[in-house]
């Protein structure tokens, strides 16, 4: 890949090559179906993407989103162990292989990669547009049932994105047992709902029981400050909206913003966030209010004002899901 092209970039160009030729009033039909197909219950035996146009559709809708979520996700979990890089990668349900672009922007060098699925035609698409990626194309794309038949051989870094919500709880917790089983690093990432906050934490708490400590978001590996049912914790991704996107939602901005919920666990040594940004930042005259998740397993409020100088400076600059205080503060 071209050091100036950006891989977002590139996956942008490849999607749009995909959806050549399929007709946009198709495209967005399959989106619409497939949106209220996602949201619904599905049986795990029952794949979503059942062909070609469903998954060039909702791949050209879905992997950007995606894609930025778990790279904002990996990047927060790069940042706590910096001196890391993984030498294998598997992504289970990774379908199209959104995740797999984002590990390959967070680390440089290629990897074995091997994407789980239980939809082939997401599986063969993923391939080809694989082809557009160097650090991508030896990647193994590899049918298999996501849920508690699934084996997993040792490998550094497994992902995990918008799968636990498909499965029903035995499986998930199968899933979860199996990547913890497996690897060394484990990032999970769900939508940023209650209900995909409330699956991130159940998550959570299997892999430290398993004996994985948080890297992110969190700066503690305790439980969780947030009582039940009271808030959810979730994150925010920029996302630039393709024609697709435009055409499907009838909207005239030119980005959105995916809500998402995530953990990053590891055995390895790990440096988590002295305190995490866990709400957008506030600005007001000469101050700026920060709602922090902080390492002593407390929500806290804090107001950083113009009178705390490179502080102040770099509240303003900070955003939602940031650690804090910046390392250079």
């Amino acid at each position: 890949m071209n050091a100036l092209v950006s891989p977002s970039d590139t996956l942008r160009s490849a999607l749009t090559e995909l959806l050549d030729g399929l007709p946009p009033k198709q495209a967005a039909g399959a989106v619409e179906r497939l949106i209220a197909n996602y949201r619904g219950r599905t049986p795990t035996d029952a794949p979503i993407l059942r062909d070609r146009a469903d998954v060039a559709a909702y791949a050209a809708y879905r992997m950007p989103a995606t894609f930025e979520a778990v790279r904002t996700a990996l990047d927060a979990f790069a940042a706590a162990v910096p001196t890391w890089t993984p030498g294998s990668h598997v992504d289970v349900g990774g379908g199209t292989g959104a995740a797999t672009w984002a590990v390959s922007a967070t680390w440089d060098g290629t990897r074995p990669v091997t994407v789980l699925d239980w939809a082939e035609p997401a599986l063969a698409l993923g391939r080809e547009l694989a082809a557009a990626n160097p650090a991508l194309r030896d990647a193994h794309w590899q049918r298999a049932r996501i849920g508690a038949a699934l084996t997993l051989d040792p490998v550094d870094l497994v992902t995990v994105s918008y799968v636990l919500n498909e499965l029903a709880g035995p499986d998930r917790a199968a899933l979860v047992d199996a990547a913890a089983s497996a690897a060394q690093a484990v990032v999970i990432v769900e939508a940023g709902t209650p209900d995909g906050y409330a699956r991130v934490i159940e998550a959570r708490d299997r892999l430290v029981r398993a004996g994985f400590h948080v890297a992110a978001p969190c700066p503690h590996s305790a439980a969780c400050p947030i009582v039940p049912g009271s808030d959810w914790c979730h994150f925010s991704a920029r996302v630039s909206r393709s024609s697709l996107h435009r055409q499907v939602k009838g909207g005239s901005l030119p980005y959105e913003d995916e809500k998402f919920s995530y953990v990053a666990a590891t055995r390895l040594p790990a440096d988590p966030a002295p305190a995490r940004v866990v709400r957008r930042p506030q600005i007001r005259k000469g101050q700026v209010i920060l709602d922090l998740c902080e390492a002593d397993e407390q929500l806290r409020r804090t107001t950083v004002t113009k009178r705390h100088g490179d502080l102040y400076k770099a509240a303003r600059d900070s955003d939602w899901g940031d650690p804090w205080p910046p390392a250079d503060a």
